[in-house]
């Protein structure tokens, strides 16, 4: 089996955002697209160049042929994905904003992805990928898809993988605000870089400022925290180093969906490719600030020389 640099799984959906602003009852005309955090890392990574395997179920109907077919035309690997044909594809609609937050409603429950369970684990696969990317939607869908989540991060943990963690809250599929903290920080702390952003971090650690949440992770064993603050960049910190990249300021913000996983991506590529960690830092604020100029969940992700050029022409500042 080819080797992956980076494997990754999750929920895909079709997505269809409106074509004007509006209310969702009142939009008439949508442009399909694909959704789903892990789907964006994955396609994110594969543009950059590097080897990335994405894993699910997916329904045996257009949806899911949709989602198969759009991973394999960016070159994301899909060898594992499993067709599932007793249970449908999820699709979720989203609306058009001038600014800001856009209004997504989702249709997945009971849907394919969330009967991705334990025993559908390849470990042969995910060993053949020297990192795995996973965010906490997947330990929020359902009771399986946790199962699976769980498994693979204790398998590649014990396999001597690294892992990366974005918490990516979803309130909205949680019993509670006290499970999903307790659920979502017991898979963090087993990860070796934890990427929550800030409003995430207060949730989860109780703490205020980024650098008693960053404490609070690496404490608990986790190598790498670099906190996201929107347009005012990032902050890391390490059992070494600690520091703040300063963001890129953008004159016009078109959605804001996908920055995240925009800037997971640029910062794994960079810790992939022995880049120091203030570099990595620095290409995963780019890859955001591209990412919010863009109306798709990942339209803004660069190729790595369109990512390079975009940095030359950006003057960023550490302090």
């Amino acid at each position: 089996m080819n080797s992956l640099d980076v494997i990754t799984f999750g929920e895909a959906m079709a997505m269809f955002m409106a074509e004007q602003p509006g209310p969702l009852h009142e939009i008439k005309h949508y442009t399909k697209e694909l959704a789903g955090a892990e789907t964006n890392v994955a396609i994110g990574l594969a543009r950059l160049g590097l080897r990335a395997g994405w894993v699910s179920k997916v329904g045996n109907d257009p949806f899911g042929t949709f989602i198969m077919n759009r991973l394999q035309e960016e070159s994301v690997n899909t060898d594992c994905v499993l067709v599932d044909s007793e249970h449908a594809t999820g699709f979720q609609i989203k609306s058009k904003v001038e600014v800001g937050d856009p209004e997504v409603c989702y249709f997945r429950k009971n849907s394919a992805a969330s009967h991705l369970r334990s025993s559908d684990f390849n470990q042969n696969y995910f060993l053949a990928a020297k990192h795995m990317h996973m965010t906490g939607i997947p330990l929020a869908v359902s009771a399986n898809m946790r199962d699976f989540a769980l498994h693979a991060l204790t398998s590649m943990k014990a396999a001597g993988r690294t892992v990366s963690f974005d918490p990516n809250l979803r309130p909205t599929l949680w019993k509670s605000q006290e499970e999903m903290v307790v659920t979502i920080n017991e898979a963090a702390k087993q990860a070796n870089y934890v990427l929550p952003g800030i409003e995430e971090g207060k949730i989860l650690t109780g703490y205020e400022n980024p650098e008693d949440i960053a404490s609070y992770y690496l404490d608990a064993g986790v190598e790498i925290v670099v906190i996201k603050l929107g347009e005012q960049g990032a902050f890391f910190k390490t059992a070494k180093e600690q520091g703040m990249v300063e963001g890129i300021k953008v004159k016009q913000i078109v959605d804001t969906v996908g920055a995240g996983d925009g800037f997971a991506v640029g910062l794994l590529s960079g810790l992939l490719q022995n880049d120091s960690l203030t570099q990595s830092v620095r290409r995963a604020n780019a890859i955001g600030s591209l990412a919010v100029q863009s109306p798709g969940d990942n339209d803004g992700y660069p190729t790595e020389q369109q990512l390079q050029r975009y940095m030359e022409s950006q003057k960023q500042g550490v302090k």
